[in-house]
């Protein structure tokens, strides 16, 4: 498992990073426990959490995978062993964001992010979060699949500076190494690194957004930042929730799955995406490369990526996601991939 800088912090990552957010809902505390035994023997130190987890969000279950990874680290002592990412929740400005975590309190101010970094530092049993990351952002902006900017003005939300403030006290108090922020904008992310270089504020180390072979858009305004600026991706929905494995196609929905579970999750169920994931599933196939892992190598490829959070329900996927990292695309299929991407582009942003 080959290791890449996270921004300019001096931390090194694996390319593959653990994504957790099945763990209390569809994963029990011992299969949690079992996935990071297999993904670190494979090489793999850079685990991602978020205080908000599991998802679907639930007040039953909210901040059970932060608590189970908090028992496996009291369990095998191995804090010093892993990169250790959480994400602090944004204000619930729909319907379908969570208002139950921290009482609704999710403005990203002082008291706001002090209680969240508190709260998750008891469950994780910890010192300390090496990546701190801000969920989403503290305003109204285009994130998770959503087109059509609407700028809402006067609206209540906390200043960037006052949110940066906020986290260099918390980095100054050692509860926190080092910032990222996540399904942000390129004005947002540009604002967080002019902030931090002109005011001395902290500098954020890693974006991470959503990224895969059915939505390319990071690659428009946000690519040439994170390579210009040394602050990488961390890809979120590499497979586009298994869209790309292949296994709900021709309306398939194998018993246990997210999309068979989970009627909620529609941002990847259009027809378009459903057509493209078909044709780069076809396209891997003829090849004799595995599909998931097809679409995970591509992404684990890209020069402006850190890291690709991988996340797995069984061992046996989470296995198979690994051993995508030893696969080099053939050049024959990266061109291929982009004839694709020319006929169904971004169909599910």
């Amino acid at each position: 498992m080959n290791l890449r800088p996270l921004g300019r912090t001096g931390l090194n990552v694996s390319e593959i990073a653990l994504g957790t957010m099945t763990w209390g809902e569809q994963n029990s505390e011992q299969q949690a426990h079992e996935q990071l035994d297999v993904a670190l023997s494979a090489g793999i130190n850079f685990i991602d959490t978020a205080e908000m987890y599991p998802v679907p969000p639930r007040p039953e279950t909210q901040g059970l995978t932060e608590r189970y990874i908090g028992t496996w680290l009291q369990r095998t002592g191995r804090r010093h062993d892993i990169v250790l990412a959480t994400k602090a929740t944004g204000p619930a400005r729909s319907a379908v964001r969570p208002s139950h975590v921290r009482d609704g309190q999710l403005l990203f101010t002082r008291d706001n992010l002090f209680r969240a970094v508190d709260l998750s530092l008891q469950r994780l049993q910890t010192d300390y979060i090496d990546l701190y990351q801000l969920h989403w952002p503290d305003r109204t902006t285009n994130m998770f699949g959503q087109l059509g900017y609407r700028h809402v003005a006067d609206e209540d939300t906390t200043p960037i500076e006052e949110t940066l403030a906020a986290l260099q006290e918390l980095v100054r108090a050692g509860k926190i190494r080092h910032i990222g922020i996540s399904n942000e904008t390129p004005w947002g992310f540009a604002r967080y690194l002019a902030l931090a270089e002109h005011a001395g504020l902290p500098r954020v180390a890693s974006i991470q957004n959503p990224y895969s072979l059915v939505n390319r858009t990071f690659e428009i305004g946000l690519a040439e930042i994170a390579i210009r600026e040394h602050a990488g991706l961390l890809a979120y929905s590499p497979l586009a929730f298994g869209v790309l494995s292949g296994k709900y196609l021709s309306g398939q929905r194998p018993a246990g799955a997210r999309l068979t579970l989970f009627e909620r999750f529609t941002r990847y169920a259009s027809a378009n995406t459903q057509a493209a994931a078909a044709e780069y599933v076809a396209l891997f196939r003829r090849h004799g490369i595995d599909p998931a892992q097809g679409a995970l190598a591509f992404v684990t490829s890209r020069p402006f990526v850190t890291s690709n959070i991988i996340g797995a329900t069984s061992l046996e996927q989470l296995r198979s996601n690994l051993d995508s990292a030893r696969l080099v695309l053939p050049e024959e299929v990266l061109q291929d991939i982009e004839a694709i991407l020319q006929r169904f582009p971004n169909p599910a942003p």
